[in-house]
């Protein structure tokens, strides 16, 4: 017989708070047509991007994390030294450790809170969002702040016509806490590691750091490129509309709800078309209001779904209380997907 006591969590969790930071500079189709050989109406098509935003040298992953914490924080109104938690997901940070995410809570004031970094591309916000709710329902903290942040305009190649025109920057972070009702459903998620070329970086920091040229990709100066993200569109666009949707159906159906029941859809912010083939595939009614962050803030990774949850409660789209169904998809290939209450 076990002499361990059990944990004594809440019996649900829910999100309480969103908050999210854009970088001031705003960054148009034609800057990026300054590169490649392509048209703003070519982007628009293709992906939906009208602009995106880029970070200055100060807009920093932890800068813009700190930003978007203190408003999720006033969003929940919870204060910083109650969180119990802080848990980052990004791409984007340079420095293998220590962890950005020990950076950021003390910045934000939250004492001495368990704090780490995930990577799962542009599912990490799901991905933070699950391990937030299960902490909270086992016990180990009451409050939780996941953060999705990404500084994608370091990692892009300006001069790939297939991928400069589809990133953004930003932070989105919400703060999730305990509830006596369900508020977040169960989550469907998973892998397809036989896919993992499909979206990846160009080289792995190893190789740029040796410096063997042969390895590396060079500009047409001939000077080596900083390693960046690169994808096989065709192929990831195809696995989105088609796998994707099935997932987003799994994750109604764990957690009981019907397309009818759903009051808003926010997707990853990926590509209009994907977003718009999924409401098809989906056959969610008109009543139910779509998330299209994707045309000014571009592909943000694990920022898009926060940034675009805030957005739609800033511009009352979407109001609290509404029932949401969020997904995240990319990199690894892995997604995640859910069915929450807005904060």
């Amino acid at each position: 017989m076990s002499k361990i006591k059990p944990s004594k969590g809440a019996p649900y969790a829910r999100i309480m708070g969103v908050g999210g930071y854009r970088p001031v500079r705003v960054v148009p189709n034609e800057v990026i047509l300054e590169k490649i050989d392509s048209s703003d109406e070519w982007i628009r098509s293709r992906s939906g991007i009208a602009t995106r935003h880029w970070a200055s040298p100060e807009e920093t992953v932890t800068a813009m994390s700190v930003e978007a914490s203190g408003k999720a924080l006033a969003d929940a109104g919870i204060a910083a030294e109650q969180i119990g938690a802080v848990i980052v997901s990004t791409v984007s940070h340079f420095k293998q450790t220590p962890a950005v995410a020990t950076e950021i809570a003390d910045k934000v004031g939250a004492g001495k809170p368990a704090a780490f970094d995930i990577s799962a591309g542009c599912a990490g916000f799901g991905y933070g969002l699950t391990l937030a709710k299960g902490m909270i329902v086992e016990g180990s903290a009451e409050y939780v702040l996941v953060i999705g942040v990404e500084r994608l305009s370091d990692l892009t190649d300006l001069e790939d016509r297939a991928t400069a025109f589809l990133f953004g920057d930003g932070a989105g972070a919400v703060v999730v806490g305990p509830s006596d009702e369900p508020h977040i459903g169960p989550t469907v998620w998973g892998s397809e590691g036989d896919k993992s070329e499909t979206i990846k970086q160009t080289v792995p920091w190893n190789d740029f750091h040796v410096g063997d040229v042969s390895k590396l990709p060079l500009n047409e100066a001939g000077e080596v490129k900083f390693p960046a993200i690169t994808q096989e569109g065709q192929a990831v666009f195809r696995w989105a509309v088609f796998e994707m949707a099935k997932v987003a159906q799994q994750a109604l159906d764990a957690a009981g709800i019907a397309p009818a029941d759903l009051d808003v859809f926010i997707p990853h912010q990926a590509n209009m078309r994907i977003i718009d083939s999924m409401v098809k595939t989906l056959k969610l009614p008109e009543h139910v209001t779509v998330a299209r962050d994707v045309e000014t803030t571009g592909n943000t990774s694990a920022a898009s779904i926060p940034l675009a949850m805030e957005r739609l409660l800033a511009t009352g789209q979407a109001k609290s209380g509404d029932t949401a169904l969020v997904i995240g998809f990319g990199a690894g290939l892995v997604y995640a997907a859910t069915v929450v209450t807005l904060p």
